[in-house]
């Protein structure tokens, strides 16, 4: 009898469709089900869950955020989509990454902060919630600032805020709260480092001619790097921090060498490395939810 792989996610999505081959290929009876058709029942008797691949898989694997409307609807598709993996979660099913990661990954803010704990090296960062809290904090960051959605990826809404106006309209802009981060002069270029259980795969990210953004979402470009001791190391241990597994970790190197954590994403994407790299770290990822499944 096949083990039941259960994939979060959306059907048509590359990452989805690529993971349940992989896991097809591992002997799991793979199923793709969207986040919004998750569903749980309490009673006095106890509690359970669906649909049926979600209840009784022997692995879940989260591929997409749990909050995909608009944000006036997010925070309780979040919260309910959160609670009702992590009961599961606690019933025993293996979740990678657990709920609890990506809970923290989700949210720049909390993330930074474990970060930050850990003894890791972070830009500066100021969380506003008013105008002129926004202004003052776009002049403690140098008058250069880049703003960021509390929750969000691929590079989306990043912007860089080169005065006091803007600075102030960023708390309307991002739902009301200001996510401000000083931005780091560096050559035009990244480390995005993909941690997948032991295994490191890396890429290094450069900006499109005249930019500063090098998600390659946004017009960037890949190349292959051999990671440093230093750079693999702040990598296992920005992923610790949060309690993932599988993650991307996005390394800058600032004009002085020193290196920087910008953050940590606990459902990384991994085709354009694969790209780049080849098919095994694709068959990594798979091996590795494969591991945690249950027997």
């Amino acid at each position: 009898m096949k083990r039941i792989a259960c994939i979060l996610g959306e059907p048509s999505g590359w990452h989805a469709r690529r993971l349940a081959s992989l896991l097809g290929a591992r002997g799991f009876d793979p199923a793709i089900v969207p986040w919004r058709c998750l569903t749980a029942e309490v009673a006095s008797q106890g509690e359970s869950f669906g649909p049926p691949d979600f209840a009784h898989a022997d692995v879940v694997a989260v591929r997409g955020m749990p909050g995909t409307s608009p944000s006036d609807s997010r925070l309780e598709e979040v919260i309910v989509r959160m609670d009702v993996l992590t009961r599961l979660a606690n019933r025993g099913t293996p979740v990678v990454n657990p709920p609890r990661a990506l809970e923290i990954a989700i949210d720049k803010y909390l993330s930074l902060t474990l970060l930050a704990a850990a003894g890791l090296p972070v830009p500066r960062t100021i969380v506003a919630q008013d105008a002129a809290i926004a202004t003052a904090a776009w002049e403690t960051l140098g008058g250069d600032c880049v703003v960021k959605p509390l929750f969000g990826s691929r590079g989306r809404g990043i912007t860089r805020c080169h005065s006091a106006e803007a600075a102030a309209e960023t708390v309307s802009t991002t739902h009301g709260v200001a996510y401000l981060q000083e931005f780091i002069p560096h050559d035009g270029w990244d480390l995005r480092v993909l941690v997948v259980g032991e295994r490191l795969f890396a890429m290094r990210r450069d900006a499109a001619p005249g930019g500063w953004i090098t998600n390659l979402a946004s017009g960037g470009s890949a190349s292959r790097i051999e990671l440093s001791r230093d750079q693999a190391e702040v990598a296992r241990r920005a992923v610790a921090a949060v309690g993932a597994s599988l993650a991307g970790v996005d390394l800058v190197a600032t004009a002085e060498g020193r290196l920087v954590v910008l953050e940590v994403n606990a459902v990384p994407g991994w085709r354009g490395i694969e790209g780049l790299l080849g098919d095994g770290v694709g068959e990594s990822v798979a091996d590795h939810i494969a591991s945690l499944g249950r027997l």
